[in-house]
């Protein structure tokens, strides 16, 4: 038997190191998991005035982002250096979104009472119009300067645009809201990563788009 082979002591031992050293997996993993807690953690805490909501999800994203193209730096400084530069877009454009979330949430409040089919027909098209205006609204703000209007046009031509992986995106989410409201347990890490999590998911999604569009543009 060669020294080294897969079945030598010597190289499972070997693997068990690496697998816990600074460059392996398990570090990684935990890593980014303890940066996913703290920007999670400094979401929740910016967002807490409910009007700087917006501009708390865009500075997340922009540490997200960086994250999802392996340019991880201090979460911390990434995080309030991003929610400075773009309170002044993100306040409105949060507050347009959970307006859209609030008219929807009531249309559908409406049908429970009215049992309007009407009523259920607009509810369900306002959901997907937001869905498809917002998705990548707040990744957009995060990675380029734009006026709001037309980062909600890019979010919207994006959206159509990649429908498929737009449709994919939207069951990921689903699959992890789901796992999140499962029971009460679960319901502790939708507190301690749930926010965070899905941007970081999000933001996975949003930039392999926006480096297909920027390679495009550069042909």
């Amino acid at each position: 038997m060669k020294k080294g082979s897969p079945f030598s002591k010597e190289y499972t031992g070997y693997n068990k190191m690496k697998f816990f050293s600074v460059d392996g997996a398990f570090y990684r993993f935990m890593s980014t998991l303890w940066d996913v807690i703290k920007l999670n953690f400094l979401w929740i805490l910016f967002s807490l005035p409910i009007i700087t909501f917006g501009a708390a999800t865009v500075a997340a994203f922009s540490v997200t982002n960086k994250m999802a193209e392996d340019k991880e730096g201090y979460v911390a400084h990434q995080f309030v250096k991003a929610f400075r530069e773009n309170w002044k877009q993100g306040i409105p454009m949060g507050l347009l979104f959970l307006f859209t979330c609030y008219v929807v949430y009531l249309d559908f409040e409406l049908f429970r009472v009215t049992d309007s089919l009407a009523v259920l027909i607009f509810g369900i098209l306002a959901c997907v119009m937001g869905i498809l205006l917002f998705l990548y609204a707040f990744s957009l703000s995060a990675r380029y300067e734009n006026t709001l209007k037309n980062t909600l046009i890019n979010s919207l031509r994006i959206s159509m645009r990649y429908f498929p992986r737009t449709i994919g995106l939207v069951l990921v989410l689903a699959v992890e809201l789901l796992i999140f409201f499962f029971n009460t347990t679960t319901l502790f890490f939708l507190v301690v990563i749930g926010p965070a999590c899905i941007i970081f998911t999000i933001s996975g999604f949003s930039m392999y788009i926006f480096r297909r569009i920027e390679s495009e543009n550069k042909a």
